[in-house]
């Protein structure tokens, strides 16, 4: 899995519309945050909601779906994720997931403008996203919730 300060590979992703973007697209906006994911994974299921809390602050989140769009879609409905989503799917042979090398989901890389990646982090960590909560201006946590310190992808 690529690391903090690595160059993020360039890629390029298609929406559950059939859209296709760019990293240089996404880059052209500011630093971004993939959140590679799979909607049977159990850990996936437990981080996509906090990282939508994520994406209502500064820090612009991207959610990266290896699924199908039909089970993509049915998992944001179930989640309630409203952030932008891409696919790399079984059918493209996994291009990005493979190009930033991940092994297991979810994988999370924050690419800075330029392409640098500051931030990797697999499986759920609640002090990393503590920390993008801290630079997006979000409370990821709420104080009445328990959340695991960490769970394995």
């Amino acid at each position: 899995m690529l690391q903090p300060g690595s160059r993020a590979p360039d890629f390029f992703l298609t929406d559950p519309a059939g859209r296709r973007q760019t990293s240089t697209e996404l880059l052209a906006g500011g630093p971004v945050l993939l959140a590679f994911y799979k909607s049977s994974c159990p850990v996936c299921q437990l981080t996509l909601p906090y990282l939508q809390r994520l994406s209502e602050g500064a820090l612009r989140v991207v959610a990266v779906s290896q699924d199908s769009p039909a089970d993509t879609s049915q998992f944001r409905e179930r989640f309630g994720i409203s952030m932008p989503t891409l696919l790399d799917t079984e059918q493209d042979a996994y291009g990005a997931s493979n190009a930033f090398g991940i092994t297991n989901v979810p994988s999370l890389f924050l690419i800075e403008p330029g392409g640098a990646i500051s931030t990797a982090a697999s499986g759920f960590a609640k002090s990393s996203l503590e920390a993008l909560g801290k630079r997006s201006g979000v409370e990821v946590f709420h104080s009445d919730e328990w959340v695991p310190e960490w769970k394995a992808g």
